[in-house]
């Protein structure tokens, strides 16, 4: 599967913005996404999964409550919409798949998208 992220800008503390996920290729199998994100001089970090279905989500504590991602199957798309944004949100953003029905909380994803850069300042 081939992933593209986009929606990226620049906004400011307490905004919102949503990001997408498109995929094609090999998209009629069962896969889970996943987003990350990294911050100049930092190690990318896992932010949320949505399963093949879109019932099932998981999100790192630093983004609950404030991200929510939901997936729109007939576009083969999946959307983080992430709101009250704060200035340490800024970093790029990578959305990646792996094949399993469930969402996967780990790492090592098969696929993964060029990202898209969020930068939150005032």
């Amino acid at each position: 599967v081939q992933l593209q992220a986009y929606g990226g800008g620049s906004v400011q503390p307490g905004d919102s913005l949503r990001l997408s996920c498109a995929a094609s290729g090999r998209t009629s199998s069962k896969y889970a996404i996943g987003w990350f994100r990294q911050a100049p001089g930092t190690e990318r970090e896992f932010v949320a999964t949505i399963s093949w279905s879109g019932s099932s989500t998981y999100y790192a504590d630093s983004v609950k409550g404030r991200f929510t991602l939901s997936r729109d199957s007939t576009k083969d798309t999946v959307y983080l919409q992430m709101n009250s944004l704060k200035p340490e949100d800024t970093a790029v953003y990578y959305c990646a798949a792996v094949y399993t029905a469930y969402y996967y909380r780990g790492n090592d994803y098969n696929y993964w998208g060029k990202g898209t850069l969020v930068t939150v300042s005032s």
